[in-house]
């Protein structure tokens, strides 16, 4: 590959993940071209993408970018696992889900909202999604309310029974 082509090639990828802040490296080294494309629909379905990269390429791309301390994994064949959103910790799971199916699906490191330390895609499958701490959050601000509430109306409601059973006597 040309000089001018691995520039115009590593602006395109620059471009592509300037705005992700979060990813997955996976090792496709294996697979048949039918068993990428599952994984990749499987994929689809959580809003990701999956896409294989130039390792070199890919971390001059990264320069600068919260994807920066990925580039450190970049070894070997692998593949970049990115979403649009920030569900990185569903794709995850998934990505666990369909290793178990796929055994030479190898899941290898990821990074979530820019930190620096990078984790294994295991260890980011075990976390707790944004749904299911904002779940927990709003449980434990309604637990107190609910509490007073109940503390509130049961001695209204024991005066009610009180009164209705000296009013049918």
């Amino acid at each position: 590959m040309s000089k001018p082509i691995k520039r115009m090639v590593t602006n395109y990828l620059k471009n592509r993940f300037e705005d992700k802040s979060s990813a997955c490296v996976v090792d496709l080294t294996g697979l048949d071209v039918a068993e990428t494309e599952a994984i990749r629909t499987g994929l689809r379905e959580k809003n990701a993408r999956m896409e294989v990269v130039k390792n070199r390429l890919a971390r001059e791309a990264f320069t600068d970018t919260p994807l920066q301390p990925l580039g450190k994994s970049l070894s070997g064949p692998c593949a970049l696992v990115t979403v649009s959103d920030d569900t990185i910790i569903d794709v995850a799971k998934k990505l666990v889900e369909l290793s178990k199916q796929y055994k030479k699906l190898k899941l290898k490191t990821a990074i979530f909202d820019g930190d620096p330390d990078l984790v294994t895609v295991d260890d980011m499958s075990k976390m707790k999604s944004l749904g299911d701490l904002l779940a927990e959050i709003s449980g434990l601000i309604g637990g107190p309310g609910r509490l007073v509430a109940g503390a509130i109306s049961s001695p209204q409601s024991k005066v009610a029974g009180c009164l209705k059973a000296i009013a049918d006597k």
